[in-house]
Formats: C-alpha cells, structure tokens, sequence
C-alpha cells in the first residue's frame, strides 16, 4: 500500500542555511534529498533524542550533511528545519545548531509551524 504524499516545506531558518553553502551542487543534492522526504518520511532518517525528540534527521551528500525535518501527520506536510554538516564535536555540527536555533525560537517547536 503507498502511502500519502507529503508536501516538504522549508523553514526560513532552513533556507537561509541551505544558501550558506557555497558549493551550488551541494546544495542542489542536499534540496534533490529533502525532496525524497515527501514519500515515507518516518521511515527514512533516524528520529533524534533531546531537544531535539520531536524531530528526525537524514543524510545527504555523502554522509557529510545532514537534513533535519519534522513530520506533521495531521496536514501531511514535513518541514525541514535546518540543514549542515555533520562535525561531531564540533561548535559547526548540525545538531548543536539546531538544539540553539530552537532556543532562540529561529526553527519551530511544537507549538510553532513552518512559514508556507
């Protein structure tokens, strides 16, 4: 059975760090990966813990960046919040972006929806 096609939609945040990248066909890989999320989201990527539980995460170009998105089942709608390199460790790594753009309230929460 195919499930539902989801729309991906990108968060201001999300697009601001996609356009940071300056190799263009990085980019275009990482928009092309983003875009694959549109049929069974939750069964690609792996779901993240911490601050960041609500959300799940998958790779794109070559294992160095990573796209981190949520699911919206209720609208069939997956938001990608941000996107970077993995450097585990590192001040740069993804993860740690994005725990502090949640702080900040620069990517959405539970409470907050991506902009269409």
């Amino acid at each position: 059975m195919i499930g539902p096609v989801y729309a991906v939609k990108w968060t201001e945040t999300a697009a601001k760090l996609l356009e940071a990248i300056s190799d263009r066909r990085v980019q275009r890989s990482i928009y092309a990966r983003a875009g694959h999320l549109a049929h069974s989201p939750e069964d690609q990527g792996k779901p993240l813990v911490s601050e960041l539980a609500s959300f799940r995460s998958v790779r794109a170009v070559g294992q160095k960046y990573r796209i981190v998105y949520r699911v919206q089942r209720q609208v069939v709608v997956v938001v990608v919040v941000a996107v970077g390199r993995r450097k585990h460790g590192d001040a740069a790594d993804i993860y740690t972006l994005a725990q502090k753009l949640l702080k900040q309230g620069l990517i959405p929460g539970r409470a907050q929806r991506a902009k269409k």
